[in-house]
C-alpha cells in the first residue's frame, strides 16, 4: 500500500512474481486473467520500469474480460485442421457479404442502427444478464432491462419497446435434487419476470415481444435475454469526440454495487457464488433512468453532444477506455469529481463500479454549461470528470495524484488466444413406437406443456401498450392468442411500422447446434414474415458453456457456421449481438442456446396480419412440406425421447415461399397467418382456432408429406411452414400466386369444435375449442 496518499492505493509486485504468484494475484484481485494475460501485464510494466497499481490491473481485467472483449469470438479457433475466427469469419462476414444499404451502424456501438426511412433510424440491442439473475433474480433482471435501455440511449435513440426471452429449469423440478446455492426454477421465474415488469413499467417502455422456455439444462444456469428497440433521427447519430472535449458523468451516484460484474459474468457459478458474488449484482432505479432518458433526448435534439455511451460492464473503466480508443484520443479522468454514495470507496472501486443509471456524455467545452443545465432541469446529477487529449494515453487521477497510466493501444490489444474445438455428433438414436391410440389426449398434453402453454399470466404483468405505439400486441384478440411477432407504429406521421420477433430452439442443440442455429434464424424470420414484416435484420445472442472445453467450443463453431450459412441465404444481415460464455455450475454446462431476434419493417401497419381465425367458411391452407423431423420436438418430450431426426431448414425453398407470403399479404389475400413451430400442425391450428373463437375442420390427407402416420403429420416440427386463412372469394388468385410452392387446402373454418380427419378418413381428434383454450391457459396460471 502507498503510505503517502490520503486514500488506499496498492502497487502490485508483478516484477518479482513467478507463474504461480501471477495466478494468485489474478485470483485474489478478482481479475479472471489467465497466466498468458498476467505475463503480458508483467512484461508491459517491466518495460516501463515499474509495477502496476491496483487501479491499472483492474482496468486491464475489465477490458480484457470475456464479457467486454469477447476473447473467444475474436480469437483463433482450431477445428478439423482449420483456423477460424468466430466473429470475423461467420457473424460479421454475413453483413459484409450482403452489404445492405439500410445499415447505418453495425457492431461498432452500443446498439445496431438501421434505416427506417431516409431521415429516421431504428436502434436495436439484446443483452444477457444470466449470472446476476441467477444470484438475485429480481435485481438481476431489472438491471438487465435498465442496462439494455441505456444501450439504446447510448446511440442517441429514444427507447420505444422492450423484449425479453427467459430460460428456466422445469417448474416441477424436485426441491430435493437442487444443489446448494441453486435456486428453484419457480422462485427464479417469479423474481425475473417481476424485475422485468417493474423496471419497464416504471420507465414507461412497453414489453412487446418475448418467450419463456423450460429445460433441465437451465437448472444450474438460467438464461435471461433483455432487448430494447429505439428510434432516432439519422443525422442525430453523432460519435465524434475530439481532443479538448469534456466527459460528463450523469445519473446515479457511484457505489460498491456491481463491483467485478464483468469478471463475475466471465466465470462459472459455484456453490459459493450466492455469497461471494452478490456485490456484483447492481441496484436498479428506474425512476432515475427515466429522468436521465429525458435529459439525453433533449441534448440529442439540441445537437449538443459529440459522443455518448452507457456505463455498463466494467463501469468507467470500460466506457472511458473504449470511447477514447475508438476516437484515437488520449484521456484524463479525475476520480475525485465522481459523485459517490459513500465517501470511503477506494479508487479502483470507483473506476470499475457498475452502479446503475449512469451515462457518459461527451460535449464540446462551449456546450458544457447548456448540457449541465438540461440535466439540472431534470433533477439529474451531472459532473465533468475529465477531458480528451491527443496522446493516446489513459490517465486516472485521484485528488491530484496519478493512480493509473496506460497506453490505450496496449489496453485494447490483449494477447490473442487460440483454442481447440472438437465436434462429435452424439449417438442418440431414433425411438421406435406405435401411433398412440388417443391423439386428442396427446394434443391436450402438448397444449399444456410448459413450452407451448400460454404465457399470459406473465405477459399481463408487463405493460405492452404504454406510449401507444403497439399496433400488433403479444396477446391477440378477445381470447389472448399468441401472435408470432409485435408490430409497432413508431411515428405519428407514417403508417410504416417496425416488426419484432424472435427464434429459439435449445432442444435441437442437444442433437446438433448447427441445425439449432438454423432453426432459430428460420423461426425468427418466419415469425416476422407471418405478420407482414420484410427487409429483416438479425441480432445474435449466445449463451454457452466453458469455451476452454473443446467439446463446448466445437458446438459453438457449429452454431456460428450455421449463422453465416442461413442468415446469408435469407439475406438478413446481423447488426448487433452478444455472447455469454462460461455458463457452468456444479450441474454442468448450460443448455447451448442461441437466441435470434429479427427486426423487420412493414410498409403499412394497417395490413398487418394476426394469427387468429376470423371468418366462417374461409379455407385454411398449409404452405410448405412436412417431413419426419422429431428430434428435440415437444412431441418426443412427452415420451421422454430426444431423437436424432432434428428439423432441418431448406433455405432456398423457405425463402421462396416467404416471398410469396409477403406478396399474398400485400395483395390482401390472407386473413390470418401462423408460423408452425413447437408442437407442429396440431398446436398451430389449435391456437388459430381457439384464439379466434372459431372451429376448424382439418384433413390430414391433404397435407403435403410422404409420411403415413397421423401423429407424425400432426406433430412434426419441420421448419419454414405456415398456416394461412384465405377468404372463399380470394382462393382463386391466392392459389394462382402460390402455384410454384408446396401449398394445399387442408381445412375449413366454422363451428365450435376442432376436428381432425386422419389418413383413414376417420376422425382422430374432435374437441371443443373452449376445452383446448382452457388447457392451454391453465399451466402457468399460478406461475
Amino acid at each position: 500500500m502507498r503510505e503517502d496518499l490520503p486514500f488506499n492505493l496498492f502497487e502490485v509486485n508483478l516484477s518479482e512474481a513467478d507463474d504461480s504468484q501471477l495466478l494468485q494475484i489474478s485470483e485474489e484481485f478478482g481479475l479472471a486473467l489467465d497466466l498468458k494475460e498476467m505475463k503480458r501485464c508483467k512484461e508491459y510494466f517491466s518495460d516501463r520500469g515499474r509495477n502496476p497499481t491496483d487501479v491499472e490491473l483492474q482496468s486491464i481485467a475489465q477490458t480484457w474480460s470475456e464479457h467486454c472483449y469477447h476473447r473467444t469470438f475474436k480469437g483463433n479457433t482450431l477445428i478439423d485442421g482449420c483456423k477460424v475466427k468466430l466473429f470475423q469469419d461467420y457473424i460479421a462476414k454475413v453483413t459484409k457479404d450482403l452489404s445492405p444499404s439500410w445499415c447505418v451502424s453495425v457492431f461498432e456501438d452500443n446498439a445496431g442502427i438501421i434505416k427506417f426511412d431516409e431521415d429516421r433510424a431504428i436502434a436495436a440491442k439484446v443483452e444477457t444478464h444470466n449470472h446476476p439473475s441467477a444470484i438475485e433474480p429480481f435485481g438481476g433482471a431489472a438491471t438487465g432491462i435498465g442496462g439494455i435501455i441505456r444501450d439504446i440511449l447510448g446511440v442517441w435513440a429514444r427507447p420505444i419497446a422492450n423484449t425479453d426471452v427467459l430460460c428456466f429449469g422445469p417448474l416441477n423440478y424436485s426441491y430435493e435434487e437442487l444443489l446448494p446455492g441453486t435456486k428453484h426454477p419457480k422462485y427464479l421465474l417469479r423474481g425475473v419476470t417481476d424485475g422485468i415488469g417493474c423496471y419497464g413499467n416504471n420507465m414507461g417502455v412497453p414489453t412487446v415481444n418475448g418467450a419463456i422456455y423450460f429445460d433441465e439444462g437451465y437448472v444450474g444456469n438460467i438464461a435471461v435475454y433483455c432487448g430494447c428497440i429505439g428510434t432516432l433521427p439519422i443525422n442525430a447519430y453523432v460519435k465524434d469526440p475530439k481532443p479538448g472535449d469534456v466527459l460528463v458523468l450523469a445519473g446515479g451516484r457511484t457505489g460498491r454495487d456491481g463491483i467485478h460484474g464483468v469478471t463475475f459474468a466471465s466465470v462459472e457459478l459455484t456453490e459459493e457464488s450466492e455469497e461471494s458474488s452478490r456485490p456484483a449484482v447492481q441496484i436498479a432505479n428506474p425512476i432515475m433512468e427515466e429522468k436521465l432518458k429525458r435529459a439525453i433526448i433533449s441534448i440529442r435534439d439540441e445537437r449538443l453532444g459529440s459522443a455518448i455511451t452507457d456505463l455498463g460492464g466494467g463501469g468507467l473503466s470500460s466506457a472511458v477506455g473504449e470511447m477514447a480508443h475508438s476516437a484515437g484520443c488520449g484521456v484524463s479522468i479525475h476520480l475525485d469529481e465522481v459523485p459517490l454514495r459513500t465517501p470511503d470507496i477506494d479508487p479502483w472501486e470507483i473506476w470499475i463500479s457498475e452502479s446503475q443509471e449512469r451515462m457518459l456524455v461527451v460535449v464540446r467545452e462551449r456546450e458544457l454549461e447548456r448540457v449541465l443545465k438540461i440535466f439540472e432541469n431534470e433533477e439529474v446529477e451531472a459532473t465533468p470528470i475529465g477531458e480528451f487529449n491527443v496522446d493516446g494515453i489513459l490517465r486516472v487521477n485521484q485528488r491530484g495524484d496519478r493512480v493509473a497510466k496506460l497506453d490505450l493501444d496496449f489496453l485494447f490489444n490483449p494477447p490473442e488466444i487460440t483454442k481447440k474445438a472438437v465436434w462429435k455428433r452424439p449417438n442418440i438414436g431414433e425411438p421406435q413406437f406405435s401411433v398412440p391410440e388417443d391423439l386428442e389426449d396427446i394434443l391436450l398434453r402438448l397444449l399444456a406443456s410448459p413450452n407451448v402453454a400460454s404465457k399470459e399470466s406473465v405477459v399481463r404483468t408487463y405493460d405492452h401498450e404504454v406510449q401507444g405505439v403497439t399496433a400488433l400486441k403479444p396477446l391477440q384478440g378477445k381470447y389472448g392468442g399468441p401472435n408470432d411477432a409485435a408490430v409497432l407504429k413508431p411515428f405519428q406521421d407514417s403508417w410504416k411500422g417496425v416488426v419484432i420477433s424472435s427464434g429459439i430452439n435449445p432442444s435441437y442443440g442437444k442433437i446438433d447446434p448447427y441445425w439449432m442455429a438454423a432453426s432459430a434464424i428460420g423461426e425468427a424470420i418466419s415469425n416476422n414474415i407471418a405478420v407482414g414484416g420484410r427487409r429483416i435484420s438479425l441480432l445474435d445472442n449466445f449463451t454457452w458453456g466453458n469455451p476452454d472445453k473443446p467439446e463446448q467450443l466445437g458446438k459453438l463453431v457449429r452454431a456460428c457456421k450455421a449463422c453465416y450459412d442461413f442468415a446469408k441465404a435469407f439475406e438478413a444481415p446481423f447488426i448487433s449481438g452478444k455472447d455469454s460464455l462460461n455458463n457452468e455450475s456444479p450441474l454442468g454446462p448450460v443448455a447451448s442456446t442461441l437466441l435470434i431476434t429479427a427486426v423487420g419493417l412493414i410498409p403499412d401497419i394497417r395490413k398487418a396480419v394476426s394469427m387468429e381465425l376470423k371468418e366462417k367458411g374461409a379455407s385454411l391452407y398449409i404452405i410448405g412440406e412436412t417431413y419426419p423431423e422429431f428430434g428435440g420436438s415437444e412431441y418426443y418430450k412427452l415420451f421422454g425421447f430426444v431423437g436424432e431426426s432434428v428439423p432441418k431448414v431448406k433455405a432456398k425453398q423457405t425463402k421462396e415461399r416467404m416471398d410469396l407470403i409477403t406478396k399474398a399479404i400485400d395483395s390482401g389475400y390472407i386473413n390470418a397467418c401462423h408460423d408452425l413451430s413447437e408442437g407442429g400442425l396440431g398446436v398451430a391450428a389449435s391456437e388459430m382456432a381457439f384464439s379466434g373463437g372459431l372451429g376448424l375442420e382439418l384433413d390430414l390427407k391433404k397435407v403435403p408429406t410422404s409420411m403415413r402416420r397421423d401423429d407424425f403429420i400432426l406433430f412434426s416440427e419441420s421448419n419454414g411452414r405456415f398456416l394461412v386463412e384465405v377468404p372463399k372469394k380470394l382462393e382463386g388468385p391466392f392459389q394462382e400466386l402460390m402455384a410454384s410452392s408446396a401449398c394445399s387446402r387442408v381445412g375449413i373454418v366454422g363451428g365450435d369444435r376442432f376436428s381432425v380427419e386422419g389418413l383413414n378418413a376417420e376422425k382422430v381428434i374432435d374437441a371443443e375449442i373452449s376445452e383446448l383454450r382452457e388447457i392451454w391457459k391453465r399451466t402457468l396460471d399460478g406461475r
